[in-house]
């Protein structure tokens, strides 16, 4: 879909003799609740364990997008990270992405079959800023037997620029959290 800041954008490049870029994505949509929404971003009934389940059955890693109306992080996220293609192809190859509100009051079902709002949810697992993503591990068997922080196998918390953006979810794609951190990740892909 060509957008009226992308036909813009490419109406001033022909202007200078440039091209219009030949990779087009989507665009993040800001929504009825203020939230920014990527199109490909998952549609889910919200029950966590058959969200991460159907990201295995399609190779993918399954993570969550915690949001806040307004919130400026969030909007830079969706405006400049995803905005770049090389990011939201390897994202959105790799990841099925469930965004939730922080603030949300949305019924979710975790991991352990409990069923809470959205808001009850960010407060169970200690979300406390925005942008956070959660990443899971690639199957849901055992955690429903652990404390809600102890599912997750990597966090982002706050805004990270798109270099280091990428690279959280190289980290976790890969699975270089089960041989060190993500600063040590970083360090050895500089």
């Amino acid at each position: 879909m060509l957008s009226r800041r992308l036909f813009l954008a490419g109406s001033a490049m022909s202007a200078f003799g440039a091209l219009p870029p030949d990779d087009l994505h989507a665009e993040a949509v800001l929504t009825e609740d203020g939230l920014y929404k990527q199109s490909w971003f998952l549609e889910s009934f919200l029950e966590l364990a058959d969200d991460l389940s159907a990201a295995s059955e399609k190779s993918k890693r399954f993570a969550t997008m915690w949001e806040l109306r307004g919130c400026p992080y969030c909007k830079e996220t969706h405006l400049v990270n995803f905005a770049k293609p090389e990011i939201e192809g390897f994202v959105k190859e790799k990841f099925d992405i469930l965004q939730l509100n922080v603030v949300g009051s949305r019924p979710v079902i975790d991991f352990d079959g409990e069923r809470l709002s959205e808001k009850r949810m960010a407060e169970k697992y200690g979300v406390r800023f925005t942008p956070t993503f959660q990443f899971f591990p690639e199957t849901a068997t055992g955690l429903a037997q652990k404390k809600p922080r102890d599912r997750e196998v990597a966090r982002a918390q706050g805004y990270l620029e798109p270099k280091h953006f990428l690279a959280m979810f190289r980290f976790v794609a890969e699975r270089a959290y089960e041989k060190g951190t993500l600063r040590d990740f970083l360090k050895a892909n500089g």
